[in-house]
């Protein structure tokens, strides 16, 4: 492995994740008697579904935030790796909407820089338009807005955008689209 692999691969790495679900005693359908306890749960650089393995005695509760970094961990023994959203616990599931809304409320100027730079794929397709309920008009409107200055939040994007449907929805609906797979191109996650 060459230095930019290395690199890239320290890149991908997440360092905190809210925990999704906690089984306690492991997966019910997993086979064998040594069952050991496993978290799902969101990390909040990539939005990647990964699994946790929690230290000995750890309890983790839905919506907890947890280091799982490369440093000293507090209540995670390792990361297992990342899952598909298919192997979601009922839960889990339910928990990701939530999880979801609580990454883009704390990091509301990440997404916001993505409506500030934004660029087009394309002669005929803006990233802007990736966004469910984002067609042209709109795309135009916020182009020519962050002309004369940067949006500076959501509430500032939806004054200066008339009729624009609510961004944070916008941006909360497109991740949970693409950690589901369900979208060719990734705006927000991996």
């Amino acid at each position: 492995m060459n230095a930019d692999q290395q690199l890239q691969k320290k890149e991908i790495r997440e360092e905190r994740a809210i925990v999704l679900d906690f089984l306690p005693h492991g997966y019910p359908f997993e086979e064998g008697t040594m069952k050991m306890p496993i978290a799902q749960a969101l990390g909040l650089g990539h939005l990647s579904i990964l699994e946790l393995i929690p230290k000995k005695e750890v309890f983790l509760q839905p919506q907890q935030e947890v280091y799982i970094g490369e440093g000293k961990r507090e209540e995670v023994h390792h990361v297992k790796g990342r899952i598909p959203t298919d192997k979601l616990t009922s839960t889990a599931q339910a928990e990701l909407q939530h999880a979801v809304e609580k990454v883009v409320e704390q990091q509301e100027q990440r997404f916001i820089e993505f409506f500030n730079k934004a660029q087009p794929l394309s002669m005929r397709m803006h990233q802007l338009e990736l966004l469910p309920g984002l067609g042209k008009k709109h795309m135009w409107e916020i182009v020519e807005a962050r002309k004369v200055r940067p949006f500076t939040s959501f509430d500032d994007l939806k004054e200066r955008v008339k009729l624009l449907p609510n961004p944070k929805q916008v941006v909360i609906k497109r991740i949970i689209s693409e950690i589901e797979g369900k979208e060719k191109y990734k705006v927000f996650v991996g």
